[in-house]
Order: structure tokens, then sequence, then C-alpha cells
């Protein structure tokens, strides 16, 4: 059997401006990076209207099991594609620490993936290098301030902008720099968070042109004075320098599925620690380009669909017309408790104890959020008949059809059951109106109690002593009507990573609050959670090679 990699090298990409030709782009729309992928000019849809429906894809909360969520929104996409529907898709940009991590890529899988796979999963079109360079050019205006005499009276025990870099580096976390003298810089604690987990890096994908990345920009804070007062980009003239290391990446990345549909690849903030979805232009483009859009939100609806739509979709005035809820009967089992040795074989408890967790997010998507909703059942040989019966039946009490899903085998033809589904939910009349899980101008600890409450089914939040007090600065400083980026584990409802399925009665502890002023929300930090993870055991990295000829392996 060939792998992801050996499948994606099989298929030759066709030229990029036939590609985009689909779209209705030229060639002068385009900036070839080589012959299969090019970034597009902002003119040639910038003043189009929105005209494409747009479908959500999320998921259970993941597991060892695996669940699918790009593999079934490439192969959605190309199954409407195979419709007659002009279709595009909007997804993130992997980051370098889980492709050499543990996670792997984040192309899509089997015969449902976007190409060239290689080039996405590593430099691409270099976005991410110029993120990070951005991060640390203020980063660096920072401490040069406090060397050249600190005339904003800057406190060194009180900097909140880290250093980045995109790979997984646990060693980094926390350092201590400006040693050797007094030319050599400030001595000061300091760390790094991963480029995926920076604060520009949101601002990229929430902007939605090049002046408002710079206003973004400029508002970011990070530090504050002997007295307690935010200093931000701006207070250090740092943002126009930073937007001119950005200007050419914020222009979106036009590549192509293994059977030619179009593909938007923009952006990629991680959903346990940030927003979790690509960028706000690359799926403006998509709307106004394509008919049908499909776009993804990382890790389970807890975490990625909650900030898309609590916080995207309000930012950029979105609506999703549909969404997908993918599960696997595999990872349900996993979730009622069946050993990971055992889930190849038939267990009706297990995946009954299990199923909890995927109705959970059904019934958000439907009851809190409002919108139409369909579940994608990841095919998988060993699943039984009267395993996907169960399945069926109980999402039908809900009022939610499954459809079996088999792209990752077959391409778009095995997915043409879910775009039908798709197709319907999306011209079907509305009963309700999209709700978000908390309205504006609600204060910071109800807007956390209504994620935990609605959305997760937990019974609150608890606030540490240094978050209330936390809590407190940032309404007096004018930032607590923003939203809220919950920083979880994704593993499960609650913030304990071993609490499976859809427990109830759990508090929710936040440990510390901070202001993404740039960006425009507030990050709760939860249980363990890291902005900088680090590499297990065994690293992908050791899997990963490059023969003489120039063509890479291991990759998955």
């Amino acid at each position: 059997m060939l792998t992801d990699i050996e499948i994606a090298q099989s298929v030759q990409p066709r030229p990029i401006a036939e590609i985009a030709a689909k779209l209705g782009l030229t060639e002068a729309d385009l900036i070839p990076y080589g012959h299969d992928k090019a970034k597009v000019e902002p003119g040639a849809y910038r003043d189009k209207p929105r005209k494409g429906k747009l479908i959500l894809v999320t998921a259970i909360n993941p597991t060892p099991a695996g669940e699918g969520k790009t593999t079934t929104s490439v192969g959605l996409a190309d199954a409407l594609s195979r419709l007659g529907k002009k279709t595009c898709l909007a997804l993130r940009e992997p980051s370098l620490g889980p492709v050499f991590g543990v996670k792997g890529g984040a192309a899509g899988g089997g015969y449902a993936q976007v190409i060239p796979m290689e080039d996405i999963n590593l430099h691409f079109t270099g976005d991410f290098h110029a993120i990070g360079a951005a991060n640390n050019l203020l980063a660096a205006m920072l401490d040069n301030h406090i060397q050249q005499g600190n005339a904003l009276d800057i406190d060194g025990k009180n900097i909140t902008w880290k250093r980045c870099v995109d790979m997984n580096d646990r060693q980094l976390r926390n350092v201590i720099d400006g040693l050797g003298g007094r030319m050599q810089g400030v001595p000061r604690e300091d760390g790094f968070d991963i480029t995926v987990a920076s604060e520009v890096m949101a601002v990229f994908c929430l902007c939605s042109d090049l002046s408002d990345l710079k206003h973004r920009l400029g508002r970011m804070v990070v530090a504050y004075t002997r007295s307690g007062e935010p200093v931000t980009a701006h207070d250090l003239k740092a943002e126009g320098a930073m937007a001119a290391l950005l200007k050419d990446a914020l222009k979106p990345n036009l590549v192509q599925t293994l059977e030619g549909t179009p593909a938007f690849i923009h952006g990629g903030p991680f959903a346990n620690i940030a927003h979790g979805c690509n960028s706000v232009i690359a799926t403006d483009a998509a709307l106004k380009l394509g008919d049908y859009v499909v776009t993804e939100a990382g890790f389970g609806a807890d975490l990625g669909a909650e900030k898309f739509l609590d916080i995207k979709c309000r930012m950029a005035g979105l609506v999703p017309d549909a969404v997908v809820v993918v599960a696997t009967v595999r990872a349900l089992k996993h979730h009622g408790g069946a050993a990971r040795g055992d889930l190849n074989k038939e267990d009706l408890a297990a995946l009954e104890r299990g199923l909890p967790n995927l109705l959970r997010h059904v019934d958000n998507i439907k009851n809190t959020y409002h919108l139409p909703c369909v579940v994608a059942l990841n095919a998988f040989l060993t699943d039984t008949s009267a395993e996907l019966k169960l399945v069926e039946d109980k999402c039908r009490e809900l009022g939610v059809n499954v459809a079996l899903s088999e792209v990752w085998a077959k391409g778009g033809a095995g997915g043409e059951a879910l775009a039908r589904e798709v197709i319907r939910l999306c011209d079907e009349p509305r009963p309700e109106e999209f709700t978000y899980a908390y309205p504006e101008g609600t204060s910071i600890i109800y807007k956390l109690n209504a994620i935990v409450g609605r959305v997760y089914g937990g019974a609150g939040v608890e606030l540490t002593a240094a978050a209330e007090k936390q809590a407190q600065k940032l309404i007096e400083l004018g930032f607590g009507d923003l939203p809220v980026c919950m920083a979880k584990t994704q593993y499960s409802f609650s913030d304990d990573p071993a609490l499976l399925g859809a427990p109830e009665g759990f508090k929710v502890t936040v440990r510390s609050l901070k202001v993404s002023a740039g960006a425009g929300f507030i990050v709760a930090l939860t249980g363990d959670i890291m902005t900088m993870p680090g590499l297990p055991k065994v690293p992908a990295a050791e899997s990963i090679d490059v023969t003489p000829d120039g063509r890479i392996t291991g990759l998955f």
C-alpha cells in the first residue's frame, strides 16, 4: 500500500495557471512560486462580492485512533467539484513543529490531499518565516529600547512579548538572555513561543488587508511600564517595518488537490493555544471566487469551531451555511474506554459509551450556534454494520444525518454522499438565526463561563488569584469587552486531557489571562498548556529524509 507522500508524488500537478482559471483568475493575477503554486494579487478579488456557500469542517475531540478532518475537507471539496460545483478549499498552513514532532503534516491523506504536499508541509512560500522575522524584529526593538535608555520606562519584570521559532523546542520555553556585559544587552528572563502561537500570526490571520494589518500590529501590547501602563508596538515605532516584512506573505497562496480543485492555504495559528483558523483574507478570497468554500477549524469543535464561530466569524462577518462534524468509529470507541489494541474489534458497549462526545459536539452546533450540521463518519475496513447503524441512529435522534466518507481510499468519489448532504443543508431554509456562544458587551467571567457551560458542558470556571488580578487589570485598561480565546487541551472537553467522552460537572481552571490587543481577543490559559511544545520521545523527524535526487521521503 502506498504511503501518503508516495500517493502525492505519483500525481503530476497541473500548471497553477490552469487551476487559477477555474476560479476566473488570469496569469496576471498570480505571483508564481514555481509551476504548481502561486500567490494571488489582492486586486483579483478585493472588489468582488462574497457569493460562495461556506462549509465549516470540524471534529470530535482527537484521539490516537485518528479522525481525518483535513482529509475529509479535501475529499469533500473534490466531491463537490465532481458534482459540478465551483469549489474552493481554504485551509491552514502546517507548522514545522508538528511536522517534525508527533502529529505529522497537515495536507490531508490517502487520495484526498493537497499538493505539492512536501512544499506545503515544509517551507511553502515562506509565510511562516516572515511572521517569525516580524515577531523577532519587535522583540529586538523592545530590548534595544531598554538598552538605549528606556525612555518609555518599561518594567523589565513585566515584559509580555516573547521571541519565536517554528519548531517544537522545550529548551527555549524559559531562558535568560542579555548576558555578557553592558554592551551585550540588559539581562532578563525571557522565552520563546512557537511561531504559530505568536500574536503576529493571529493578527496576520484576522486582518482584512495591509492597512488593517499595520493598525493591528501597532496596537499589540508588548510590555508594561513601571506605573502599569501598556506599551505597544506603536510606542516602539515597530509596526511599519513589521508590515514591510509581511506585505508579500499577506497575499494568499493558491495550490490544488490531487484532483485539481483549487485550494487557498494561508496562515496557521494553533487551535489549542490560538484561534486555529486559516486567514480571513484567504477565506474572503475563496468566497468571492468560488460557489462552495470548504474550510476547517483545528482540533475538536470545542476548540477550533468555537473560536472560528465566536472569534473569526464575529470579526469577519462570516456565517457558515453548513457544518460537518468528523468522527470515526475507532475514535468513539477510544472515548468509550476501549484499549488502543482493541479498536479494530466490534465493541458496541464501548461505542455507546464514547458516542456522547460526538453528540455533544453535534448538539452544540445545532442548539448553541443554530447551524445546520451533518456527521461525516470516516470509514475503516474494521467498522461493522452494527457499529455504523448505532452511530446513525443516535445522530438521527438529534435530527442530524450521517454520511459515510471514503475519501481517504477513493478521493472525491468516496465523498459524494457527504457532498450531497452538504448541498442539501446549504439549500435548505434556515429555521433559526446563527448565534454566538456569548453576546458582545459581556464581562470576561461571563464569557469564560458561557464557553465552559454552553460548549464544554462543564460547571463553569475557577480563576487563580493571579488570573483574577489580571482580569481586573484588563477591565481597567478597557479590554474587558474583547472575545475570549481559550488555550486548552484538545483531548477533552475539560482541561484534563485524560477526561474523555462527555464529562459533566467539571470546572475549568484559568491560570492566566493575557490580552492580544492586536488580534482583538483575550487569551485564557488553562491546565498545563504550553505556548512552546516539545518533541516526543521518537520525533517524526527521525523518519524524514531526502534521496540523492532531491525526493523527500517519510512525510505523512
